[in-house]
């Protein structure tokens, strides 16, 4: 959990914009929440390596030097983290860290930084690199865990940044602790409801030891400075359900808005400790998924209308959420044991997990009446006994529900 600079500033970065976004978390209370990373993104290095063949931090936008910066950050109790790329340059066109993995690691260590974003672009021709993209990034997983090994300091935390085109949910868990899974997000709905689709295809590969990256969240801002992209910003209720998405399906939870932009309503979203808590299981480390589409069939891929049924283990109870990708107000139903997760013949007790409200008792359905146009319903239930005697119909879930004496009830339904 923590702040990267790219989606609000992209190259225009310096060491005051840095520190102040340090400064903006611990006022907005973001760090009491768990919130303690400032990644610098790209373009903070000068264009060339020096004589020695190190990256140097650009003298004009980091005067004071990176380690009097990390050392700044780490002063409000923060953690730092830094970027580079698995080919000759970044994806703005500053130095890359191929075939200087072992020297770039140490520098970062050396510099104060705990946290590596690893970009993929600039790639070697084929008869450089002679790799797959496993043996690429593996080149710098190997020089972090060397490092650990030669300091004995703790490894650099490696988050890959490959965009999902060569499924690191398959292999990139033995080197880092989170893999990109697609392209950059946009502050757009249909950017928002593309990535959480190809996500719930994979959001089971996130779990206690590897993340599914999902890319950063995108609160309202008051719009104080434009962003980059152009393409406008997300209402509230679609950053609730961005949020929410992020958080249950165990995304990183990074922010990349201008936090001086934020609003009450925008810190209110970032701060939902109920939220949060599930992100932060500290017992079920694994993602909710879906068990059923809703406008679609089942394991129907479709960018604007993903997936809006989900549900997950957590220490506490089974969480639910409800996504209305509809571009209006829509009522949502399901019965409690369409999730795997769900006892049948129990009751249970539903918290909102958005209003902080206890709802009541749900036995066998529930129905959520007006969730908003791209909104979201967020619901933790807790077992509360057995539902009351009698219940009918006999299976909540007809199929092939039958009688000890081998009548099959589904049939006289």
């Amino acid at each position: 959990m923590g702040y990267n600079t790219w989606n609000a500033f992209h190259c225009e970065i310096n060491e005051t914009v840095v520190a102040a976004a340090a400064v903006r978390m611990k006022t907005l209370g973001l760090t009491d929440f768990g919130y303690e990373f400032v990644n610098i993104d790209d373009c903070y290095s000068e264009k060339q390596r020096n004589k020695d063949g190190d990256i140097v931090a650009d003298p004009v936008r980091f005067p004071s030097g990176m380690r009097n910066l990390t050392d700044f950050i780490r002063t409000l109790g923060l953690k730092s983290g830094i970027y580079s790329d698995a080919g000759w340059y970044t994806c703005a066109g500053y130095p890359g860290s191929f075939q200087n993995e072992r020297r770039d690691i140490k520098l970062f260590q050396d510099w104060g930084f705990e946290f590596l974003k690893y970009d993929n672009c600039a790639v070697p021709f084929d008869e450089i690199v002679r790799e797959g993209i496993v043996g690429k990034y593996g080149r710098m997983a190997q020089a972090i865990k060397d490092l650990a090994q030669e300091t004995g300091k703790a490894p650099v935390i490696f988050s890959l940044c490959e965009w999902g085109k060569a499924q690191p949910w398959l292999w990139a868990r033995d080197m880092g602790q989170s893999w990109r899974t697609t392209g950059d997000i946009e502050p757009r709905w249909d950017s928002i409801a593309s990535i959480i689709n190809r996500n719930s295809f994979i959001s089971w590969a996130s779990d206690f030891y590897g993340h599914n990256d999902m890319d950063m969240t995108y609160p309202p801002t008051e719009m104080l400075t434009p962003l980059p992209s152009g393409n406008g910003n997300l209402t509230y209720e679609e950053s609730k359900s961005h949020f929410t998405a992020w958080a249950l399906m165990k995304s990183p939870l990074l922010i990349g808005t201008d936090l001086n932009a934020v609003t009450k309503k925008s810190v209110e979203i970032l701060t939902n400790k109920e939220i949060i808590a599930i992100n932060q299981d500290k017992v079920v480390g694994t993602a909710i998924t879906p068990f059923r589409w809703g406008v679609n069939p089942d394991w129907t891929f479709d960018g604007r209308y993903p997936a809006q049924y989900w549900s997950g283990t957590t220490e506490n109870g089974t969480v639910f959420m409800l996504l209305n990708v509809l571009d209006e107000p829509a009522d949502m139903f399901f019965t409690l044991t369409e999730s795997p997760w769900i006892r049948a013949g129990r009751q249970y007790a539903m918290r909102d997990l958005w209003t902080h409200t206890d709802n009541g008792t749900a036995v066998r359905n529930v129905t959520i009446h007006g969730v908003p146009a791209h909104g979201v319903v967020a619901l933790l239930l807790r077992d509360a006994g057995d539902e009351p005697e009698g219940t009918q119909p006999p299976c909540a879930q007809p199929d092939w529900c039958m009688d000890k004496n081998g009548t099959l009830i589904e049939r006289e339904l």
